[in-house]
């Protein structure tokens, strides 16, 4: 470490021009090759898959998009002469815009379903060209600009499916610009100085953008979600700066110390670097570990969140150092830098409030860790209540287009017409097809069944399909019981003594599949996640106890934070002020994003913290004294990092896409208590009570596990 700092500063116009060219490269690769990301997954060996799959084969054509143009007629019947034709106007207008390959018409002789029974709300089909991600504002905005024309206060026109997202805006970007300017005022703050800002936030930036630009390119090789950048920028913005933060922060004590600019490079790089190197390895381990879950879906996003992490890392060991030699003594602030005309700066952690915290935490470590451990407890209980789903259009916020057309959908239709099920069957005979037409029949008859349509075939009478409409939403667990019930009961009834093989599909039961995959992984997948960052702990500080202790005080602050999610966004604390629609379940993949990504997050402070704690050790052989000088030494710098994540995080809550609400408020939720229970009250506290036990290591294992330093 200490010679890779010391190439940097010598060498910095070379550092700093690599860098350069890699963000211009990959910008420039990204945009000529363009990116590939997806909007789905797979989930090889579930029914709704199957389903999913036999459509397709039988007959490509039977696929179709779900983006809908919805009319409501608030005086009068949507058949009433004037209002079809000027519904039909509009259409045949929308027909000719470029990003439209096919319009069906509610009117349409051959089209059944499309229009209430009263005839006041009904839809039009839209078939969009291009894959839903690719598309922009600009795209689906002629709609937008069409419809204004026909809207008036006898008749709404509203968007809705994957496709009129963008018509939302996007969000996300400013909510980057609100994360970054946050943590521009907060480092302002923490420094004292314009130029050690400026350096921690162009260190931070040109990692994620770079990150960010490759991950643009790696789409093009690997299946990776089109929410996979704003994940990776979510994560990068906050761990960038807290890296960034870290490494500056003890390049400036070793200035104020009296070091040379490359002498205090070098020992920031090789105690900080080295304890970003180890927290961005703990990280990078907990998001590659979504690999083990062998969804696409979560692969890719799993490699992006890796990639943008290892840039920020290698960004704060080399980039930074580089920075340091260009700007010299102007890092410090004029005042530390007239303090040292007068000589080098004695360590003033000595005398302030956090060696007074820390001292009066280890006068009483049993209470205090008690009331922080109930607290985290108490905000971890909601999470024994989740239910995993995922959001739709419903749940968007209530001012937007797809929101009022789902509402609209749900008012004409009931609410089980936003997430039909679909029966794909195999009816190879007579007898298979009349089963197949007697369970149809029989459904029309269960509870919370709606509608069911009769048994039609595709082409070459390959496949039969039946929609079935449920009487309740697709988030409802009304829904997922009856999904259960189809699956378990009625139709292996139907099938038995016939060649009939049905499959519940469509989008409900897919997301319903998912959530049953993920959870069913997920004991395996946090015992890997613990296992490995132990492993990278134990051979940072060699000790049992500090990895063990760190895991669970990890995971209790994941659990918290999930708790918190749950109450937020499915019990409807707050969601609807929060600009982020109705409660509704969790994303089925968040809660194992969420230990990823947390257990990495919260591990970033562990290292910082008990690493100078170690140093102190080393240097005394004094538990207490570690552990008081560790504190003491690193609570400011912990304080501001935590402060930047937090604000960071919780400036997505704020970009109006849910499932990225919820990242942001879970993450920014277990930062907060990371920073101001576990890193100042319960670690210490543990760690003072356990005493000289902290450090012990078998002789054994001691003599086995290489010595990283």
């Amino acid at each position: 470490m200490a010679r890779i700092a010391r190439w940097c500063v010598t060498h910095r116009f070379i550092v700093i021009a690599v860098w350069l060219l890699l963000l211009v490269g990959t910008a420039v690769g990204s945009r000529r090759l363009g990116t590939e990301f997806t909007n789905g997954f797979t989930l090889p060996g579930t029914e709704s898959t199957e389903a999913l799959d036999l459509l397709a084969s039988s007959s490509p054509g039977a696929q179709t998009g779900d983006d809908t143009v919805v009319f409501r007629s608030t005086s009068g019947r949507l058949t009433d002469p004037g209002v079809r034709a000027e519904i039909e106007a509009f259409l045949t207008t929308v027909a000719r815009i470029p990003v439209v390959s096919s319009v069906r018409s509610p009117f349409d002789p051959a089209v059944t379903g499309q229009i209430n029974s009263d005839q006041t709300v009904g839809f039009a089909v839209i078939n969009l060209t291009g894959q839903n991600q690719d598309l922009t504002s600009a795209d689906v905005q002629p709609l937008e600009t069409a419809a204004a024309t026909i809207r008036s206060a006898s008749l709404e026109v509203e968007f809705g499916g994957l496709g009129f997202q963008s018509l939302k805006g996007s969000p996300v970007a400013g909510s980057e610009l609100i994360g970054v300017l946050i943590a521009a005022v907060v480092l302002l703050i923490a420094f004292g100085s314009f130029l050690s800002a400026a350096v921690a936030l162009v260190g931070a930036l040109l990692a994620v953008g770079t990150a960010i630009e490759l991950i643009g390119l790696l789409s093009r090789v690997l299946s990776v979600n089109a929410l996979a950048p704003t994940v990776a920028a979510l994560i990068g913005l906050g761990v960038a700066i807290d890296y960034a933060l870290f490494v500056v922060a003890r390049q400036r004590t070793g200035l104020r110390a009296g070091l040379s600019v490359q002498e205090a490079a070098v020992t920031a790089v090789s105690t900080a670097g080295r304890a970003v190197v180890f927290a961005g390895g703990t990280v990078a381990i907990a998001m590659l570990g979504l690999v083990l879950l062998q969804v696409d879906f979560l692969t890719g996003v799993g490699v992006a969140a890796a990639v943008v992490v290892l840039c920020a890392v290698a960004a704060a060991v080399t980039l930074l150092p580089a920075l340091f030699g260009l700007l010299g003594l102007r890092i410090l602030g004029r005042s530390d830098r007239r303090r040292m005309l007068e000589g080098p700066a004695e360590p003033q952690a000595d005398r302030g409030t956090w060696l007074r915290w820390a001292t009066y935490v280890q006068r009483q470590p049993v209470l205090l860790g008690l009331l922080a451990t109930g607290l985290m407890v108490l905000l971890a209980a909601p999470a024994f209540d989740i239910r995993l789903g995922s959001s739709d259009q419903g749940n968007d916020p209530s001012s937007s287009t797809t929101r009022k057309a789902y509402d609209i959908l749900a008012e004409g239709f009931g609410p089980g017409s936003n997430g039909p099920l679909e029966l794909v069957a195999q009816a190879p005979d007579a007898g298979a097809r009349t089963a197949l037409s007697g369970l149809a029949g029989d459904l029309r008859a269960v509870p919370g069944v709606a509608s069911v349509t009769p048994p039609h075939a595709t082409p070459g009478n390959a496949v039969w399909l039946v929609a079935v409409i449920p009487t309740t939403s697709p988030q409802s667990a009304d829904t997922a019981a009856l999904i259960d019930h189809l699956r378990d009961t009625l139709i292996p009834a139907a099938e038995a003594g016939t060649t009939l093989q049905v499959y519940v599909g469509g989008q409900t039961a897919i997301f319903q599949d998912f959530a049953a995959v993920l959870a069913g992984k997920l004991p395996l997948f946090i015992a890997v996640i613990v296992l490995l960052g132990c492993l990278l702990l134990l051979l940072a500080f060699r000790s049992i106890v500090i990895p063990v202790t760190a895991a669970v005080m990890n995971l209790l602050a994941a659990g918290a934070s999930v708790g918190v999610v749950v109450a937020v966004f499915q019990w409807g604390w707050g969601s609807e002020a929060l600009g982020l629609g109705k409660p509704g379940p969790i994303e089925a993949f968040l809660p194992v994003m969420l230990v990823a990504i947390l257990f990495g997050l919260s591990m970033d402070y562990q290292v910082f913290l008990v690493s100078r704690m170690r140093e102190e050790w080393l240097r005394s052989g004094d538990n207490a004294q570690a552990v008081r000088m560790g504190q003491a030494e690193t609570g400011r710098v912990i304080t501001a990092a935590a402060a930047i994540m937090v604000a960071v995080f919780l400036a997505f809550v704020l970009g109006g896409r849910r499932p990225i609400g919820e990242f942001g408020l879970g993450l920014a939720t277990a930062i907060l208590l990371d920073a101001v229970l576990l890193r100042t009250i319960l670690v210490p506290a543990a760690m003072q009570l356990l005493g000289r036990a902290n450090w012990w290591l078998p002789s054994w294992l001691d003599r086995a596990i290489p010595r990283l330093g």
